[in-house]
């Protein structure tokens, strides 16, 4: 970047653009396995048009550009480059329209889905997309994640209704809207869902809201073997039972997650976390037949979350597991397998996941959002292991393969970035030019996130 571009962007942004190497370090990664990748300067931006002025120049001049968010993603989706800037969203954190009457609200691309649903808590509405994580809305769009509750309320496919995103030359485009459908020419809105900054910027999303349940349960329920607790996962939603998330630990991930979470009476055993969203005479009516379900793959009674702050505290618990690993030795790594398999196939594929886990002497607990056939292994290992980073690469090119065997995905809700590139190749080898003749027409100085998804060259 020569002193010209950064004469013009320090008197654009003033006290908002840095090359501090502080600086550039904390944008230089998210919540990955990669060493950090430092760009050459980070850039703050406020409004949609600050956005569209640094792209200009940057597609001018042809310097690659990386969007960075809050940094939870797990795929080096976010990882710096080296010759270009990291342009952080961190300031388009406004919530700027709701419409409570119409489920429905428009925000920047940094708020995360935490501070919106605090912000819509006295309009009977939430918004229900939960990946765990505090992530921005934005970069939820990006990587189309989903979450725990994704088998009630679906993906971010499902919720988002509008963009508005910045391309590469600079072109401010809205796609979508607020109608609850629309037949208007392509659909760019899931075009740029899932694209992870690499044909534009997402700097506002339109969401679709939930009303808030009126009566909200959960439960766990334990099981003698990790089969028969996804088995029972299967079948609840094969009977098409209304049930807002069915998540599975297996033994390892609950032994480890009472004592990271100081959870009391909690059994350490494969484990299924129930929890039931609707009228109170609708519950009861689910809950007895789930039970009834659970019991004849030799489940427990449920174990009832008796007040708001022991359910908080549980689900809590269930979102900081891929912490509860990395607390399990100091300067650690956590790789995180992510694929998604039809629900009949669910069994099968974590029966052979947790045998080559055991196989191959892997620490990796295992966690899943079972109710739409996708689970987590995750796996703890020294960074300066040679040896055990080859077996993770075996384990997880075998369970790639096996996913893809039973007609399933390489990636549930992560996303590809750099981690996922050749995996992409084996699921998908008939698309990749088409996505590359997209990526070609819309940026064609491959300025955007260059080198994520896949390569052009």
């Amino acid at each position: 970047m020569n002193e010209q571009i950064q004469k013009e962007l320090k008197s654009i942004f003033n006290g908002r653009f840095s090359m501090s190497e502080s600086t550039r370090a904390n944008y230089a990664r998210g919540e990955d396995t990669y060493d950090p990748i430092l760009s050459q300067a980070v850039v703050f931006p406020e409004t949609n048009d600050e956005v569209s002025k640094i792209l200009k120049l940057c597609n001018e001049h042809k310097i690659p550009v990386v969007p960075f968010g809050t940094g939870t993603s797990l795929e080096g989706n976010v990882v710096g480059n080296e010759n270009g800037i990291t342009i952080s969203l961190e300031k388009m954190n406004k919530v700027l329209s709701v419409n409570a009457a119409d489920f429905d609200c428009r925000v920047q691309a940094n708020v995360t889905r935490k501070q919106l649903n605090e912000y819509l808590r006295e309009d009977g509405v939430f918004f229900p997309i939960d990946p765990g994580a505090d992530a921005a809305l934005g970069g939820m769009a990006s990587t189309s994640a989903s979450g725990t509750m994704a088998v009630k309320y679906g993906t971010m496919r499902t919720v988002v209704s509008g963009l508005t995103v910045v391309l590469a030359n600079g072109d401010i485009v809205k796609t979508g809207g607020r109608a609850k459908k629309s037949s208007a020419g392509y659909n760019l809105t899931n075009l740029f869902i899932g694209s992870e900054g690499t044909l534009g910027i997402i700097t506002e999303v339109q969401l679709r809201l939930s009303p808030i349940p009126e009566n909200i349960m959960s439960a766990v329920c334990y099981f003698p073997d990790l089969d028969s607790a996804v088995l029972t996962s299967q079948e609840v939603i094969q009977y098409g039972l209304n049930v807002a998330r069915i998540e599975m630990l297996n033994k390892d991930q609950m032994e480890i997650s009472i004592k990271y979470s100081k959870l009391e009476n909690v059994k350490a055993s494969p484990t299924l976390f129930f929890e039931f969203h609707g009228s109170e005479m609708s519950n009861k009516e689910t809950i007895k037949l789930v039970e009834e379900l659970s019991k004849n793959n030799g489940g427990s009674d449920f174990k009832w979350a008796e007040s708001i702050e022991e359910r908080n505290k549980l689900w809590k618990a269930r979102h900081d597991v891929y912490y509860s690993v990395k607390a399990l030795g100091n300067n650690m790594k956590v790789y995180s397998t992510d694929i998604c398999v039809p629900i009949s196939k669910l069994v099968e594929c974590v029966s052979w996941a947790e045998k080559h886990v055991k196989e191959n002497g892997l620490i990796a607990p295992m966690v899943g959002h079972v109710g739409d056939g996708n689970f987590h292994s995750i796996i703890l290992y020294d960074p300066k292991d040679e040896e055990k980073q080859k077996l993770i690469r075996d384990y997880s090119d075998k369970l790639i393969q096996k996913a893809l065997e039973l007609e399933g995905t390489i990636t549930g809700e992560h996303g590809i970035g750099l981690q996922k590139k050749h995996y992409l190749l084996k699921q998908h080898p008939d698309n990749l030019p088409a996505m590359k003749s997209i990526k070609r027409s819309m940026d064609p100085n491959n300025i955007m996130n260059p080198g994520k998804i896949f390569d052009l060259n």
